[in-house]
């Protein structure tokens, strides 16, 4: 089969990351090869919303550019992740008549249109509508009803959508910075790609991603999306507790935090000191590393015990066995783990991107990466799709088309 060139863009808050992989089969198998990685600064969003279109276009346009230089080729069409408080989930049901008759893939489908078949605002635009289970003649639980006989199927969707507006002023700034936009994917539904395993969103986990001005949260059980919600404090409100407790300009604020930041202060030596900027040109001054640690541990902390609540307000909390996964860019933070063990039942881990693909697999190797990876995981799939449907189901290698199939049932 033939490969194909797919590229992930997260526009984060903070930073803009595109990852370029080669797609195709090799072996018989799915093969995901890393070609390039470009980061840029991102000045034009506000929790995850488009708040100056040029900006970040420029933003867009510079990560998307160092990723081609390093992979040495033009991209067109990019899976643009989007996320922020304005993302919202709610499950819809849907109920057609088989006739006794043996289920087939136009009743999937009809039973999915009808549970589709909801309204939506004019301000908002249906991002996903992902199968959660379905329900031959009231026996329930069932993951794909292909082949089963029944007069009567049910089937229920978990709708994810998002404010129209923010969505077209995305699609606009890449627009504007030259390439298409391939697919708008809520983020972490693409990081839980790159970081979960298969095991882990059967038994349950809840996925935490740590961004720079929200803190996404979505819970998974069956391998399904059970709950989500963003909350609207990151990485950039420790930064500015950061600039008031030191009374320091935010660009050192950051600075400070990246080199000498650790989320647990118990485990600073309260003699070690760091220097910063003073009061007057040329002048600096000393700060002691435990007050910094104290400063971002307190917000941290508030944080994970905001998602703890909403975790136990969801209705899944009790089936989360495989526990919480840190992800996105302060997941990198120094200590972060122990501290979310305060606040969290079940284990922490934090999650990276590294399994399913080959090539550069260092370069993407940090949780700050993690979205722009699932991205290109997530058009991987559709790449996949595309060749088995391309090549004829009956030519294309058997794992290929149920780890296809597989994704289709978890999401589509």
């Amino acid at each position: 089969m033939e490969s194909r060139i797919v590229a992930g863009l997260d526009v984060g808050s903070t930073k803009t990351a595109v990852v370029v992989a080669d797609v195709g089969i090799e072996g018989g198998v799915p093969r995901i090869k890393v070609l390039g990685v470009g980061q840029a600064r991102t000045t034009g969003l506000r929790r995850e919303v488009v708040t100056d279109l040029e900006a970040t276009t420029d933003s867009i346009r510079r990560a998307v550019k160092e990723a081609e230089l390093m992979a040495g080729v033009t991209l067109e069409r990019l899976y643009t992740g989007i996320a922020g408080e304005h993302v919202h989930g709610r499950a819809s049901m849907g109920l057609v008549a088989v006739g006794g008759k043996e289920i087939t893939g136009r009743d999937i489908e009809r039973v999915q249109e009808v549970a589709r078949a909801v309204v939506v605002p004019t301000d908002r635009e249906v991002l996903h509508a992902i199968p959660q289970e379905y329900i031959v003649d009231a026996q329930s639980g069932i993951r794909d009803p292909a082949g089963m006989a029944g007069t009567r199927l049910e089937s229920e969707v978990y709708l994810v959508t998002g404010s129209a507006s923010a969505g077209q002023n995305l699609r606009k700034a890449v627009e504007r910075a030259g390439y298409q936009v391939a697919e708008l994917v809520f983020e972490p539904l693409a990081s839980s790609l790159a970081v979960l395993s298969e095991d882990e969103r059967e038994v349950g986990v809840a996925l935490v991603e740590l961004g720079g001005g929200t803190t996404d949260v979505t819970l998974f059980h069956d391998r399904k999306v059970r709950y989500l919600c963003s909350l609207p404090w990151g990485g950039a409100t420790v930064n500015n507790d950061i600039v008031m407790g030191l009374s320091l300009p935010y660009a050192e604020a950051v600075r400070a935090k990246e080199t000498w930041g650790t989320a647990l202060a118990a485990g600073v030596d309260p003699r070690e000191v760091f220097e910063v900027p003073g009061a007057a040109p040329g002048e600096n001054r000393q700060v002691t590393r435990e007050l910094l640690a104290h400063i971002i541990e307190q917000r941290l902390d508030e944080i994970f015990g905001l998602v703890a609540e909403r975790i136990e307000k969801s209705g899944v909390s009790d089936r989360l066995s495989g526990g919480v996964v840190l992800t996105g860019g302060g997941a990198a933070l120094a200590g972060i783990r122990e501290l979310a063990e305060r606040s969290f039942t079940g284990p922490v881990r934090i999650g990276m991107p590294g399994a399913e693909i080959q090539g550069l697999v260092d370069s993407v190797r940090a949780p700050k990466l993690s979205t722009a990876t699932g991205l290109v995981l997530w058009g991987a799939r559709r790449i996949s799709a595309e060749l088995v449907e391309g090549s004829g189901a009956a030519g294309a290698p058997a794992n290929v088309i149920r780890w296809v199939r597989d994704w289709f049932n978890d999401f589509f």
